[in-house]
């Protein structure tokens, strides 16, 4: 009996090997629980919000351990901060000047809100990088300090500090209530891998009326099912059993090999990616909230440009509205224009991790996004709303898809020399006609890529008709399918939980 308590007890303890993420099962089981609770306390806001809080914050430490703190830290802050900045824009709207004394104080709280969440950051990820580059040009022999990376980091970090621009740019007016502010930083369905919700599109729904609609569960429940799918199904077992082997050792491979890896990771941190946004979008619907999008079908870009578009929206549009129209945006010379472009991609790609492949990664798309920006306009004179039709267009989303697939060499491969052996393989040692024989040593494998790049493609139409096919069916039926869905995962899933790939990020 008192191994069972132990035993039971230690699954509320944090362990770094077995952190908490929605496929695992005891999510799924405490989420039940955690239902339960919600809805009984849905005509007592306060409640509800200090529970989803307090829940939220044990979701983080079962992800992250003590680290639990540096989220308060950038909670308190900032909402101090944003409350400074309101009093210093007093009644001022939107676009409206403040008088200069006033505009420099908010200029400084608002600064002080930078030092605090971009310091937190830079400390946690990017110290021992930077000190080793230093360490490397002026010739020293550097050992990595012993520094954990909290989960989520870059999340709420960069969600949190929304906030504070929106209220210094007059877009929003800072809360009253310290809990409402907690509850929109912490909550648990975005908090530890996004997407990454602005404050605007949260915070007028914090103290609205729980209200459940039909449509609402009927496709919250679809995204849960269909993220589960797609990362504990998919992503994980053509990683396990085909991705991981490619990469860890390209040079051991042919460049059939290494470029069906290729086309394995691309689908593999899809899924992984789109299959937590997508449940993290359903369980928020299932509790009341809505989230935007964060993935809309990436492969099918047509340029570059727009394939940012699609993948990681709530990123690349943060940085787009708070990076790259601070540094001046369209409203620059050409070449600003371009220098911009590329210089945000690089932040975009240091943002991904702290390592050189990354800022390499980002900046050539940085590269290809300001030659597509220049190219569209200077030799081809379309605006940004221009689309290719037709094989035009076919032949667009392919050279896009295949650049796309050429630089995740660069972001899945942190060593110099898996990079360079990778390409040699796919550039020189091809084997084309090897195809058929690769195929058929991992028939599971490829089922599963071209099942995730079937789905991918499907229209948008369909998705909707299995959304309305759920909301016809009865509590038992969607009960049901869930079970079925959890089956299917206890019987291809490894025996240790993968953790989701922008865990690390």
């Amino acid at each position: 009996m008192s191994d069972f308590f132990h035993n039971f007890f230690h699954q509320f303890v944090y362990d770094p090997t077995q952190p908490m993420i929605f496929s695992s099962g005891l999510f799924l089981w405490l989420f039940f629980g955690f239902a339960f609770v919600y809805m009984k306390l849905r005509r007592r806001p306060v409640a509800r919000l200090l529970f989803v809080t307090l829940f939220s914050y044990f979701f983080y430490y079962k992800s992250s351990g003590h680290y639990f703190y540096l989220l308060a830290l950038v909670t308190v802050s900032d909402y101090l901060l944003a409350k400074m900045i309101a009093r210093c824009r007093g009644d001022k709207g939107e676009g409206e000047e403040m008088e200069q004394g006033q505009r420099r104080k908010a200029k400084l709280f608002v600064a002080l809100s930078l030092i605090i969440d971009l310091g937190l950051l830079f400390y946690f990820k990017y110290t021992n990088f930077f000190a080793g580059m230093w360490s490397a040009m002026v010739g020293n022999n550097f050992q990595p300090w012993d520094i954990f990376l909290p989960v989520g980091i870059s999340f709420f970090t960069f969600q949190s500090l929304s906030y504070t621009i929106d209220v210094y740019r007059g877009k929003l007016k800072p809360l009253d209530s310290l809990l409402d502010y907690a509850f929109y930083v912490s909550f648990f369905p975005q908090l530890v891998a996004g997407p990454i919700v602005r404050a605007t599109d949260f915070i007028p729904q914090i103290r609205q009326p729980l209200r459940i609609t039909k449509e609402m569960f009927s496709r919250g429940l679809y995204f849960i099912i269909i993220g589960l799918l797609k990362k504990a199904v998919i992503s994980d077992y053509i990683s396990l059993n085909f991705v991981d082997r490619i990469f860890d050792d390209p040079s051991l491979y042919t460049g059939i090999e290494n470029l069906l890896g290729l086309y394995g990771y691309a689908i593999q941190i899809y899924c992984d990616f789109s299959g937590y946004s997508d449940m993290a979008i359903g369980i928020a619907l299932l509790l009341g909230f809505r989230f935007p999008m964060n993935f809309n079908a990436p492969y099918k870009a047509e340029s570059i440009s727009d394939f940012w578009r699609r993948w990681h929206i709530s990123l690349s549009s943060w940085i787009r509205d708070y990076v790259y129209i601070s540094l001046g945006g369209n409203r620059c010379k050409k070449w600003r224009q371009y220098f911009n472009q590329w210089f945000t991609m690089t932040l975009c790609g240091l943002w991904h991790g702290a390592a050189l492949n990354y800022v390499i990664w980002g900046m050539t798309h940085g590269f290809a996004t300001a030659f597509h920006k220049y190219w569209r306009s200077e030799h081809c004179h379309h605006d940004k709303h221009y689309r290719s039709r037709g094989w035009k267009r076919v032949g667009a989303a392919l050279l896009t898809f295949h650049f796309v697939l050429l630089t995740w060499i660069l972001f899945r491969n942190t060593s110099y020399d898996n990079i360079m052996a990778q390409f040699h393989q796919l550039f020189t040692q091809l084997h084309p006609e090897l195809f058929f024989q690769v195929i058929a040593g991992y028939p599971v494998v490829f089922a599963f890529i071209g099942i995730g790049m079937l789905s991918h493609f499907l229209p948008d139409s369909w998705q909707e008709a299995l959304i309305r096919m759920i909301s016809k069916c009865g509590i038992v039926v969607c009960a049901l399918m869930l079970t079925a869905v959890i089956y299917l995962i206890i019987q291809v899933k490894s025996s240790d939980i993968q953790p989701f790939i922008y865990f690390q990020f």
